[in-house]
Formats: structure tokens, C-alpha cells, sequence
């Protein structure tokens, strides 16, 4: 969807949830085909018996975004500042002029990582930054290219991608691949993006290329350790102000997203209809998102119904059909969440900051450059949108430096659950319980619920729309009643 240019995965959550009675079930393991190292873990675990928790600081880790850092008018010092302010923790940034500019970043933001993307034109750069961040434990993988339909490559000579044959790709991320496991070692090496628009068959929604796939390259052809999609949660197919927005996005099976969804590019390829995996083996693989968000401009939708995926765009002028700044707060922070629940190991907001110098693309940022005459005397010249605001909010509230090494068990369920409310269950190093339950009534309309405990607790209510202080406080109670719309609120739980 975007044209922008585009450590270490260690743990694999899979979250399976129940939406009829939202009771949702979390299990942290090892990362299949990945890294068993755990950095940092606490080890705590709850008397109680129900479902147990995932880190807080798992969660807090897997919050990126998109930004050059130092380059198209952005600036390393606004960077690192926004950085902090939102709580994110991974930048999906591309080869950096130098070092330098990683070294910076990682003075000035805690626990900051970064994906690097694969170069058509040659992978030593690459490679060298890639070891200098793994050094120091900061880089999260590496990326096949961007979104080869909208940007097509050259290859050893040849064009690939777009309206030219995909073999290219394929053999550049084959041999990108191989290159990075014999030079860096157990590093992850994520799928390039828009795997659905291949031309022709050469495998790029595999993994590994299986026995017996119908494919222009040979079985056991290796592409990558982790799907990567561009599941942008307002879509052509999927317009702005549809309940539960975010969480269909993040879908895996046939129920997601069309088009850039997990399915539509590893299921079946939504350009040819390539066979890939099935809708199970898809839920249970390794997943990121390293571009989603929304713009607060109009939007295009599709003027027809037959699913095609280029079918004639119809531009939308009603205003009720815009994205608000408030709105867009709302959904980033949904995304997060039902992006993580579903088994996401990373998401990577598109963008952190506006760019100036990308045409039809100046709202998707959670923060506004401002001209000279409009920024405040000791500033950066930018602010802060409700959706940085919001995070702040969300990461602060959520706050935690270690990963619990054995979460406990937290027993509880929602009455009264309809299927635009969704949960996740968090602990942080402490011991203490942090259930995140968020509503997606982004059409109108809210829900009365129920969050029934097994036994009484004393809570904490917070609300990361107004702040980061608690709002309610319920003593020796063993049920908290909710209004839920569209925001999510924190039940805090002492151990």
C-alpha cells in the first residue's frame, strides 16, 4: 500500500481466543525455527489456577514503527525523542549512512531494535550493519524486499516483480537467505512483502518450498523464517468505521483481511490464486506486520463486488468517511493489541512521523511536523498527535523492563462478551496482572460487560484515553462492570 522504504525473534506466543464468551487463552514457548535465548527473565509464577498471563514487557516489545530515522527531513534527535514519548521499542528503518545513527538511537531510547531490509543491488552493507547491531543485541531480523508489485527490482540483470516475472525475487531472497545464515549466524530473515501479487509460481508464499508444490523453484528452496505482511486495517475491501477493524486485519485465516492479509498472501495468493498453507498451519506460524495504519485523508473504495483485486477505485468525499485524529488514537492502539493477541510477534506502525516528501501520504503519523510559525519557540517543530498521546499513555500504564521467565494464572472470564470485545492478559516482573480488555464498536453503539474473577482482587482501573493515572479503584470485589465502544481499559491486579 505505501511505497516506503523499508534482535533477534526468541519467543513464539500463540493465543487462541473464544469470542463468544471472550475467554482467551495465552501460551509462551519457544519460537519454532528461531532462537530459544530469553533475555532478562524474571522468575515468578501465580498460585491461582485459570489462564495464564504473557510478559507485559513481551508485549511492550513487540511495538514498532516506520521512520528513516535520519534521512527524508527527519531528524535522529526527534526521533529518539518521539521514541520515548510513544514507548515503542523497534524501528523498521533500512541500512543507516553509518552506524553512527544506530549508536545514537540506542544512547537515547531504551530497549530500541531494529529490522534491516535486504538490498537488490548487493547485501554487503547490509550484512556488515546487521552484525554491528547483533553485537550489541539490538537488531530483530532482516526483510525481504518492499513491496515488490508496487516497486519492482533488478536482480542480477533482470527485472522482477511488478508486470515482469517474479523468478528474481525468488532468487534473490533464496540466496539472501543462505547468505544470512552463513554470515550472522541463528538471525531471523522475514518474507518479503505483497507475496500475494506473484506473477508466476516460484513459491515466495512458502516458507520452504514443500514436496509436491506446484512451483517454478525445487522443494526445499528456504525463503524466509517469518511471514511479513503490509495488513493495512483500512483497506479498499475493508473502508474506515467497521467494527472490530483491527481485529479482522490481524486475522490469519480466510476470515482476514483481503488482499494484504496473512491469507490472501500465504494462503492463497490473492493476484493468481497460488496455493500456499492452510488456514491452521497459518494461525500457528510465526508472524510480524511490518507496515499497518491509517491516514486521516479520504479514502478509495472498490466500486464493485466481485473481489477483484485491482478492481476501479471510487473515491469517498463523505466526510463521515474520514478517519478523525481521535479515531485514528484509537485504532493504533487496537491494532497493537489484536495484532499481538493473534499471534504477531512484531507490528511496525506506518508511520512515526509524517514525511514531507511523500506525495498523498502526510496524515498516517502519530506525529505532525509544524512550520516555523506554527511550533512552539523550544521545540522540534512538531506535535504529537492523539495517537502518540494515546500510546504514551498505553506504554506507560503497561510499563516493565524483564520478561517473566514462568507467567502465573489469572482465573477469569466476560459476561455478556459480543464479538467486538476482546482481552489480553499481561504480568509484568512484579507479579502484577495488567488484563487489557478493548472494545471495537468502531460503527457506533457500546456493550454492557461483566469481568467476573475467581476470587476477589483488588482493582485498578485505568484508561490510556485520559491518562496514565488510575480512574477507578474497586476494593475486594470479584466482578468489574464495563461500558465498551471503541477504547480499551486496563484491569490491575496486585498479586
Amino acid at each position: 500500500m505505501n511505497m516506503n522504504m523499508n534482535t533477534l525473534i526468541t519467543l513464539l506466543l500463540t493465543f487462541s481466543t473464544t469470542l463468544g464468551s471472550c475467554v482467551s487463552t495465552a501460551i509462551h514457548g519457544d519460537a519454532e525455527n528461531g532462537s530459544t535465548k530469553d533475555t532478562a527473565c524474571v522468575e515468578t509464577s501465580g498460585p491461582e489456577s485459570g489462564r495464564t498471563a504473557v510478559p507485559a514487557n513481551d508485549f511492550l516489545n513487540s511495538i514498532g514503527v516506520n521512520s528513516a530515522i535520519d534521512d527524508r527531513f527527519e531528524h535522529k534527535e526527534q526521533t529518539a525523542e518521539s521514541m520515548r514519548y510513544i514507548g515503542a521499542r523497534w524501528i523498521r528503518s533500512g541500512v543507516q549512512r553509518s552506524t553512527d545513527v544506530f549508536e545514537y538511537m540506542m544512547a537515547n531510547v531504551p530497549h530500541i531494535r531494529f529490522s534491516i531490509m535486504f538490498d537488490p543491488d548487493g547485501n554487503d552493507r547490509v550484512f556488515e550493519q546487521a552484525a554491528w547491531l547483533k553485537s550489541r543485541d539490538a537488531l530483530v531480523a532482516l526483510e525481504g524486499v518492499n513491496e515488490p508489485n508496487n516497486w519492482w527490482i533488478t536482480y542480477k540483470g533482470e527485472n522482477s516483480g511488478g508486470p515482469y516475472s517474479w523468478k528474481g525475487l525468488a532468487l534473490m531472497q533464496r540466496d539472501s537467505y543462505a547468505d544470512t545464515k552463513a554470515r550472522l549466524g541463528n538471525v531471523d530473515v522475514w518474507s518479503i512483502t505483497e507475496t500475494g501479487a506473484e506473477k508466476d509460481n516460484y513459491g515466495l508464499q512458502f516458507a520452504e518450498i514443500p514436496e509436491g508444490a506446484d512451483c517454478l523453484m525445487p522443494a526445499g528452496t528456504k525463503y524466509y523464517d517469518c511471514i511479513n505482511v503490509h495488513n493495512y486495517f483500512i483497506h479498499p475491501r475493508w473502508p474506515a468505521h467497521s467494527d472490530n477493524q483491527t481485529w479482522i486485519a490481524s486475522e490469519s485465516g480466510k476470515k482476514g483481511l483481503v488482499v494484504d492479509g496473512v491469507y490472501d498472501n500465504h494462503g492463497k495468493t490473492w493476484g493468481s490464486g497460488y496455493e500456499g498453507y492452510s488456514e491452521e498451519r497459518l494461525k500457528a506460524m510465526r508472524k510480524v506486520t511490518t507496515e499497518t495504519g491509517c491516514t486521516l485523508n479520504s479514502y478509495k473504495v472498490w466500486s464493485d463486488d466481485n473481489g477483484r483485486p485491482h478492481a476501479k477505485y471510487t473515491e469517498v468525499t463523505d466526510p463521515n468517511s474520514f478517519v478523525s485524529e481521535e479515531e485514528q488514537g484509537l485504532l493504533y492502539m487496537s491494532c497493537y493489541l489484536a495484532q499481538f493477541a493473534q499471534g504477531f510477534e512484531y507490528t511496525s506502525m506506518y508511520i512515526l512521523r509524517d514525511r514531507t516528501d511523500e506525495s498523498g501520504n502526510q496524515s498516517f503519523g502519530m506525529v505532525e511536523p509544524l512550520a516555523w510559525e506554527e511550533s512552539p519557540l523550544h521545540g522540534y517543530h512538531q506535535r504529537y498527535r492523539k495517537a502518540a498521546d494515546y500510546m504514551h499513555n498505553l506504554t506507560t500504564i503497561l510499563a516493565d523492563d524483564a520478561s517473566i521467565k514462568n507467567p502465573g494464572k489469572l482465573d477469569y472470564e466476560i459476561q455478556n462478551c459480543p464479538e467486538t470485545v476482546h482481552d489480553l492478559l499481561l504480568q509484568k516482573q512484579d507479579g502484577t496482572f495488567c488484563l487489557v480488555v478493548w472494545g471495537e464498536n468502531y460503527a457506533g453503539g457500546s456493550n454492557e460487560i461483566t469481568v467476573k474473577f475467581g476470587k476477589k482482587h483488588n482493582l485498578g482501573i485505568y484508561d490510556p484515553t485520559t491518562g496514565t493515572d488510575v480512574v477507578q479503584t474497586v476494593k475486594k470485589s470479584d466482578k468489574i462492570s464495563l461500558t465498551m465502544t471503541d477504547k480499551p481499559y486496563i484491569i490491575q491486579l496486585k498479586k
